[in-house]
């Protein structure tokens, strides 16, 4: 064989296993292709190297840091530390209202007189939720001292108020209620200027009303609105002579006086005008088997005119009307009764200036 020919057979079989290589290679790598195009792949992780830090820059300091307390300074205040929510709102407030005359030399004449009237009102008042507990303790004794003559009483009670109420939801105006009710006095009562024989005492009379109903009491306002169908009243004459009597209602004789009947009472409190407040009181009771439809009104309303934090003006009327109180009673000589008289409109207006105190 010639040297031509030689080489190109083998240039011929170079080429031809060339061409066979690259076709086994092209279908072995669509195969594979075709494996990874089925593969589902979620995640691809790139992975880069962490290189080491080989130069720290100067003024970083790695050591633990040194707590000193040697350039401290004590407090000048103690730490408050918060105290828990109360839902109790607590009142205490103290009135004394003075009223002097005097006179020297005074042509149109007269006579020195002083007089003075104080007042404490207690108020413990919780409301949370679907309860509430209203309480109200308020005592007032006046005393008048003119020249020629002993001291008079002008003005005297004790007044307890206690309200459990209890409602359906945190949202309701309306509570189901159970009210108690206190009224006496301190001291002898007279008809001036007889001193000898006392027209009432302590616990003669003592009113005590106790009984349950619905009361509207709306959130954030001084309104109270109070309901109840059953309502007992008791009066206590404890006092043997005013028993004996049968005075405000008893039989003669006893020291109680029992009724069941109807009680409505309204408290309001509000700011007419600025520094001008308005305070009433109501109350209306019928008695179901004695003598319903007679309506025992006791009504409060005062007016306060505050000057400034210690000093207030005050307009008060109270106004009494109770079916069991007789006026203008006879009696014959033998001391029995002739004519046991009849009930009458009682009224009472004070205005004062004096100072307040709240604690």
């Amino acid at each position: 064989m010639t040297r031509p020919i030689k080489l190109f057979t083998a240039l011929f079989l170079f080429i031809g296993i060339f061409a066979f290589g690259q076709e086994e290679r092209e279908t072995t790598q669509d195969s594979t292709q075709v494996a990874i195009d089925s593969m589902a792949i979620d995640t691809i992780v790139i992975r880069w190297e962490q290189k080491k830090i080989d130069n720290i820059k100067k003024g970083v300091d790695l050591r633990a840091p040194k707590v000193s307390f040697l350039g401290t300074k004590p407090l000048n205040q103690r730490a408050r530390f918060a105290s828990p929510t109360s839902f109790w709102e607590n009142s205490n407030q103290f009135n004394l209202d003075i009223t002097e005359t005097a006179f020297v030399n005074w042509n149109a004449g007269g006579e020195n007189a002083v007089s003075a009237l104080g007042n404490l009102n207690f108020t413990r008042k919780y409301k949370f939720a679907h309860t509430s507990w209203d309480n109200e303790l308020r005592l007032r004794y006046g005393i008048n001292a003119q020249k020629g003559r002993k001291l008079r009483k002008t003005d005297d009670f004790i007044k307890l108020t206690s309200t459990f109420g209890f409602r359906k939801d945190s949202t309701s105006k309306w509570f189901w209620s159970a009210k108690l009710n206190f009224n006496t006095q301190f001291s002898n009562g007279y008809k001036y200027p007889d001193r000898s024989t006392p027209i009432s005492r302590f616990m003669a009379p003592g009113y005590l009303l106790l009984g349950a109903g619905t009361t509207f009491n709306p959130e954030g306002k001084k309104f109270e609105l109070y309901l109840s169908p059953i309502t007992q009243k008791a009066t206590f004459v404890l006092d043997d002579a005013l028993s004996q009597q049968g005075a405000f209602g008893v039989n003669p004789g006893d020291n109680v006086f029992m009724q069941f009947g109807f009680l409505l009472t309204n408290n309001w409190e509000e700011e007419i005008f600025t520094n001008i407040f308005i305070n009433h009181r109501l109350s209306l009771y019928t008695d179901y088997i004695n003598s319903f439809g007679n309506i025992d009104v006791d009504w409060e309303i005062n007016f306060l005119f505050k000057v400034n934090k210690f000093i207030q003006a005050n307009i008060s009327g109270h106004l009494i009307y109770d079916d069991d109180i007789k006026f203008d009673e006879v009696l014959a000589e033998d001391g029995s009764v002739v004519d046991p008289g009849i009930p009458k409109i009682q009224f009472k207006q004070s205005l004062g200036l004096g100072l307040i105190y709240t604690f």
